[in-house]
């Protein structure tokens, strides 16, 4: 992996306690998270329409987001995401502890 000049996407956390932690994301165009992996099971809540790019170990892969059609992803996730769009995107991430 090769150290990126994208600009980061902003997470502000809402909430966060013994079961859930609440983390709005904002990507501007361009805007990426950096390579992470997910420590808890956790779902997906679009706010924007539109479509992120992930970089994963097995390659790219094109994700379309629907504002209000959630998704859920399990524990060990392994990705970097990226707006590829030239939009804001936003989502709601929720991790259940």
């Amino acid at each position: 992996m090769t150290t990126s000049t994208r600009p980061q996407a902003v997470p502000t956390q809402q909430l966060s306690n013994e079961h859930f932690i609440v983390t709005e994301w904002r990507f501007a165009p361009g805007a990426e998270t950096g390579w992470h992996t997910h420590g808890h099971n956790y779902v997906v809540v679009p706010q924007t329409n539109g479509e992120l790019l992930l970089e994963t170990p097995e390659g790219l892969i094109t994700a379309p987001l629907v504002a209000g059609q959630s998704y859920a992803r399990t524990i060990g996730v392994r990705h970097n995401v990226i707006n590829p769009t030239q939009h804001e995107v936003v989502f709601i991430e929720i991790e259940a502890r």
